[in-house]
């Protein structure tokens, strides 16, 4: 049985404010994937993310976002494709400093939020993430959903990539996200939770939100960090997975 990976968006907080427990996080994923400024985070978020995981063996990827601190990253921006290759490259550049300062790297990328449901199907603003990954560091894996343009266009452009699946998020039948807006977007009962990730990460499927079964295969697995009750969800998950025989991993 393929490894799987447990990542979360961690360092999402600005100044005094805090949304994520991140500590917490990182004793349960392998994966984190840390604000870099632009939806979230600061320099000194970012630091302290950075030396906590380093200790603990983490993988830190730099999650890449448009420049939309108050909406949270997750507002549709348009963003001319040269601007957007120089900030993801800027994002993932900053990072790196602390990473590397903290004994580490910036191990992959991860779209978030608007930016990553863009890159499904969006040509233009794929390539750009690409390219300013390529900008940054052409050796970095890249995270993202399955099928989708991004992971297609970095695949041709040399680039690692890693497909991901969403335990508490609702499926389309074709295999996107459904966006946050619609009803039921957000799956919340932590059993369905946990017996979706053990189904995806053993079978590569997952029910869509119209009740259809349909293949997911997914190499990392998403916990968010900022729904209610996040930290003692992602023990219950890793701790379902394991004793269901699934080996958890980072892929980096």
């Amino acid at each position: 049985m393929t490894p799987i990976d447990l990542n979360a968006d961690l360092g999402e907080g600005f100044g005094r404010w805090r949304l994520t427990d991140d500590e917490a996080l990182l004793s349960v994923v392998t994966s984190a994937n840390v604000a870099c400024g632009f939806h979230a985070g600061d320099p000194v978020t970012m630091r302290r993310v950075c030396v906590l995981a380093a200790e603990r063996g983490v993988r830190i990827g730099a999650q890449v976002s448009y420049r939309d601190l108050a909406g949270f990253g997750r507002r549709a921006m348009e963003v001319p494709p040269a601007e957007l290759a120089a900030e993801v490259a800027y994002q993932i550049g900053a990072l790196e400093v602390f990473a590397r300062a903290a004994g580490s790297r910036v191990a992959y990328v991860k779209p978030h939020g608007a930016l990553y449901n863009r890159v499904v199907h969006d040509e233009a603003q794929a390539a750009a993430v690409v390219d300013g990954v390529l900008l940054a560091d052409a050796t970095l894996p890249v995270l993202g959903l399955p099928g989708s343009r991004l992971l297609e266009l970095a695949r041709k452009a040399g680039l690692p990539v890693v497909p991901e699946a969403f335990a508490d998020r609702a499926y389309t039948d074709q295999g996107t996200l459904v966006p946050r807006g619609r009803e039921g977007a957000v799956v919340t009962d932590p059993e369905t939770v946990v017996a979706r990730s053990v189904g995806l990460a053993r079978s590569g499927e997952v029910v869509a939100q119209s009740g259809a079964r349909i293949e997911v295969r997914a190499r990392s697995l998403c916990l968010h960090g900022d729904t209610p009750g996040a930290v003692d969800l992602a023990r219950r998950v890793r701790e379902r997975l394991e004793a269901s025989g699934v080996r958890v991993e980072a892929f980096a």
